[in-house]
């Protein structure tokens, strides 16, 4: 079979695992940097299995975390907290 590959990159990065309990939920988070995302990271929510790559401007953006996240007002305020120590 013959594939189209629009890229095939292999790069550097650097990954911190963090696990955090806030008021009701347990955070257990993969953070991925690397020079892929412009200056943005990956966060995986391993628990979930969800992710995102996020900046300051996505932190910004009501309802956001929220959304991505299938997260409450309140635990997503948690998670943005510490998300804005990461990205800024």
């Amino acid at each position: 079979m013959e594939r189209f590959f629009l890229y095939d990159d292999t790069v550097d990065t650097k990954t911190r695992f963090v696990s955090f309990v806030g008021k009701n939920e347990r955070f257990d988070l993969a953070i991925v940097q690397t020079n892929r995302f412009y200056g943005k990271v990956l966060v995986l929510d391993l628990q979930s299995n969800r992710y995102a790559i996020i900046g300051p401007d996505d932190l910004q953006e009501s309802g956001y975390i929220e959304h991505v996240y299938n997260l409450n007002e309140e635990d997503a305020n948690e998670l943005r907290s510490f998300l804005h120590e990461i990205v800024g």
